[in-house]
């Protein structure tokens, strides 16, 4: 059998269509179920593009020196400094000796400083109080999601056609179901996935040294506003942690929307005349298993013969009108009508049918 395209199927059966598709007799019915649930990913995004910058802050954290002063005896002070020294001078009741031939003192106490690395800066606790917020916040959505109904994302479509038409003494029916559907998880256990990530991403931070110093001393937490140091207004990890904390005082409340659409009717629009005309094309696709390939070719024969004497019928009169026509200038019009025709690919057979016509009526009133 020879290869066959759509388009080949409608030129070889082009007088059967318009009859054809007149007598189409249908009805088709429509279902639809469509669920969806729009969930709000932003505080997740914010969070998954925050929690890198808190892990830097943590890990170059931003530390002061304290300073402990104290009065000890002499013999327990572990460094004398300027310090100490200056100190002495301004306490002379600590000298207990003084040699006056070497200038030699001995005191009997003196101040020992102890200095000492400390974490505990506004910043630090700044970041401890957000990494608290953060992990309050997504307790609180994670039980909004868990005690919400599961709703599961639906798209499904069904489509039921019926058709009926009459090709001579030929009766033709077709019946089609198409059934689609989405098979997809639910939002809800994606968003518990997500926000379990978030959690280890979290906890992460929780080990770090810093952290867990700050956490030992069980400061109280930073409240808004929050104080614009020169670090939080000049550090890059700072910017991100003060977007991330403005954010979730803004953004409390569950922003996730749900979507539902259930439908069923009788479908009577151009959706309809689609599918009549995939009915008709289907019978082409049938009729290309006829075994009367003779009754074809006359068929064919007789068509191809119409054509020929209504050509030859339309160049005869066209000549008899304008006898003076030269054959250029008959080249020259047949082209733009054929050019009319071949790049009029969107119009139908009868729109193309009134082109011709439109054009060989303007051409006789003007022989006329």
């Amino acid at each position: 059998m020879a290869e066959l395209d759509i388009v080949d199927l409608y030129n070889d059966k082009r007088l059967v269509t318009d009859p054809f598709t007149k007598d189409i007799e249908s009805n088709m019915r429509v279902k639809t179920d469509y669920n969806k649930t729009i969930e709000d990913k932003g505080w997740i995004e914010m969070m998954s593009e925050t929690i890198p910058h808190l892990d830097s802050i943590f890990r170059n954290p931003n530390r002061f020196i304290i300073n402990e002063e104290e009065i000890v005896k002499i013999e327990m002070a572990k460094k004398i400094t300027v310090e100490s020294i200056k100190h002495l001078s301004r306490n002379t009741n600590l000298i207990q000796e003084y040699d006056e031939e070497t200038n030699d003192i001995k005191p009997s106490k003196i101040l020992n400083i102890n200095k000492e690395e400390s974490f505990d800066t506004y910043e630090n606790r700044f970041i401890y109080s957000l990494i608290q917020n953060m992990k309050l916040f997504i307790a609180r959505k994670r039980k909004m999601i868990e005690e919400r109904e599961d709703f599961e994302e639906k798209n499904d479509k069904k489509i039921e056609y019926k058709g009926t038409s009459k090709l001579k003494n030929e009766y033709v029916d077709i019946n089609i179901m198409l059934n689609t559907r989405i098979d997809g998880k639910s939002s809800k256990q994606e968003m518990l996935e997500r926000i379990n990530k978030l959690e280890n991403l979290l906890k992460d931070i929780t080990f770090l040294e810093v952290y867990r110093i700050i956490d030992k001393k069980h400061i109280t937490l930073i409240q808004p506003p929050i104080r614009k140091t020169n670090v939080i207004l000049k550090n890059v990890h700072f910017q991100y942690a003060v977007k991330l904390w403005t954010y979730m005082q803004d953004n409390i409340d569950d922003k996730t929307e749900i979507i539902t659409d259930k439908q069923d009717y009788e479908d009577k629009t151009e959706l309809k005349s689609l599918v009549d005309e995939t009915f008709l094309l289907n019978y082409l696709v049938a009729s290309t298993l006829d075994k009367d390939k003779a009754q074809d070719e006359d068929e064919k024969a007789n068509q191809q013969d119409i054509i020929d004497k209504a050509t030859d019928s339309m160049l005869q009169k066209i000549a008899e009108l304008n006898g003076n026509l030269t054959e250029e200038e008959f080249k020259e019009m047949i082209a733009k009508k054929f050019a009319i025709v071949k790049y009029k690919t969107a119009a139908s057979l009868d729109e193309i049918r009134q082109i011709f016509k439109t054009h060989i009526s303007a051409y006789l009133s003007q022989v006329n």
